[in-house]
């Protein structure tokens, strides 16, 4: 094991395997970052990601879906099937980043029990890592609210639509220019 000073003085625990110690372990390795997003937080590319490629995967829990509560409101629930889903709520699971999208560049799938992301078209260093999350999340949690994906914000400001606020919040009437309030 080797140790060496990081960036800002923090210290960096390697071993042979090259994985990284203390300082690493806070995410997922790869040729992404965690940043901030239309959505709120996002994955986002740091390097060239072609088609077929693996990303990431989803991690978690194994829980069966009759020991989640309906009041349950953990929006990390990937289904593997009727019977099981992983719980990525865990913030150590990178892959919860990635945000839904109608137009994706990322493609999850089932294989033997875990959930891997692929790109499904290269996705260049500074583009969003995203993939659509199915009919059934978007009916419950996102159509309620407004889709604010990339391909939806640009739909409605191209029909001249403002986005629609979140459930719960109350558009503020913009003042008029020149009327005094």
């Amino acid at each position: 094991m080797k140790t060496s000073a990081g960036a800002m003085g923090t210290t960096v625990l390697t071993t042979r395997t090259g994985k990284q110690g203390r300082a690493g372990a806070r995410h997922q390795q790869g040729p992404f970052r965690v940043g901030r997003s239309r959505t709120g937080l996002g994955l986002f590319a740091t390097a060239p990601i072609r088609k077929g490629k693996f990303i990431i995967e989803y991690q978690g829990k194994h829980v069966l879906w009759k020991s989640v509560d309906d009041e349950d409101q953990n929006r990390y629930f990937f289904d593997l099937n009727t019977r099981w889903a992983i719980d990525g709520a865990d913030r150590r699971n990178t892959a919860r980043y990635i945000n839904h999208s109608c137009k994706p560049n990322a493609e999850p799938y089932e294989v033997r029990g875990r959930i891997k992301i692929y790109a499904r078209k290269t996705i260049h260093p500074g583009d969003e890592i995203t993939y659509d999350y199915g009919k059934e999340y978007f009916a419950e949690f996102l159509e309620p609210i407004g889709c604010r994906c990339a391909s939806c914000v640009a739909d409605a400001k191209a029909k001249g639509k403002r986005a629609r606020p979140r459930k719960g919040v109350q558009a503020r009437p913009r003042p008029r220019k020149g009327v005094n309030a």
